[in-house]
């Protein structure tokens, strides 16, 4: 991994700027999501853009501060959990592959005999819920997940947004065909009602680019928060779970967004991306509307210029 040792504030302040005014004025926006009622109404003009540094000092442009739906970019946090709960058992009934399929594929699970292909798919993303689930009711699990949030980011207003949560409940049907056919090959343990709603509710998260990139430094530093010098993970866990995101963040767009930006990378349907810089930095960026694969159309392409020019890619 050739990522320089330090960052230049400056450039990297003038990238920021630069990169989220040419975002903010761009016509080709994607199209926002509208099979949850409540992100249709999104407005597809916002953009935002935050850059935490091993400092702490956070570098922003556009609407960084303003919440939005996180939705599958929680399933980083669930997995962090359920992987410090389990540790590698966790393994057994989650697979570390790429899919090459949509988010939300039932063929692939029913080729594989109910076991996910990965825990950033939907379904990989179900049965890590339901290892948090496991010897809680769904109100403390959802609250372990809340807090876990909350203490990442050392913010305390982050918060599940209960609109978006009951739009997915109302419209999570192949959510629901998915946790029912796990359930059949024993994957899902707890009551399939338990485990959706606490998994309909976690990708609820209302957070901001700001406190989204806060949330993922650990991942940036081996482990460690550089704030506080305390471990979240080990070094090695911290290593593992970026090369997830690297092959599988971006469900069947991973391989393009690892060719463009070159980076371990989450998405969520909200139009978000958490992004890590190894050794350097935490990236969120913001923009609703979507590409065909479900990945911030915007978001990939303010990234790829971020990361072109920082010099930043873990190949070098």
């Amino acid at each position: 991994m050739s990522i320089a040792a330090t960052t230049d504030k400056s450039l990297l302040r003038t990238a920021v700027s630069d990169i989220a005014e040419v975002m903010a004025a761009r016509p080709d926006r994607g199209t926002v999501a509208s099979y949850i009622p409540e992100l249709a109404t999104v407005d597809p003009a916002r953009f935002g853009l935050c850059v935490v540094d091993a400092d702490g000092e956070v570098f922003m442009g556009g609407d960084a501060e303003v919440p939005f739906s996180i939705q599958s970019i929680s399933k980083v946090f669930t997995l962090t959990l359920a992987l410090g709960m389990v540790g590698d058992r966790l393994w057994k009934r989650v697979g570390r592959e790429p899919s090459g399929s949509a988010f939300n594929s039932i063929v692939q699970l029913e080729f594989e005999k109910g076991v996910p292909r990965n825990p950033f798919i939907n379904a990989g993303a179900i049965a890590t819920t339901d290892v948090i689930l496991s010897g809680h009711k769904p109100k403390e699990a959802l609250g372990e997940i809340l807090r876990f949030m909350q203490f990442l980011a050392d913010d305390q207003t982050i918060h599940i947004d209960r609109e978006v949560a009951a739009s997915e409940q109302r419209t999570g049907f192949r959510n629901a065909a998915l946790a029912n056919y796990m359930k059949s090959f024993g994957i899902i343990e707890n009551p399939v009602e338990y485990t959706l709603g606490v998994y309909f509710h976690h990708c609820a998260l209302a957070m901001s680019c700001r406190q989204l990139a806060m949330a993922g430094r650990f991942l940036a530093y081996k482990g460690r928060n550089p704030s506080t010098g305390l471990f979240v993970v080990k070094p090695e866990r911290a290593r593992r779970i970026n090369s997830l995101m690297m092959m599988c963040g971006h469900y069947d767009g991973s391989g393009e967004f690892a060719y463009r930006v070159g980076l371990p990378g989450k998405s969520g349907v909200g139009g978000g991306i958490l992004a890590i810089v190894p050794g350097q930095a935490s990236i969120a960026v913001w923009s609703p509307g979507l590409d065909a694969s479900g990945n911030s159309h915007l978001g990939r392409i303010a990234l790829e210029a971020l990361a072109t020019r920082m010099g930043w890619s873990v190949f070098g």
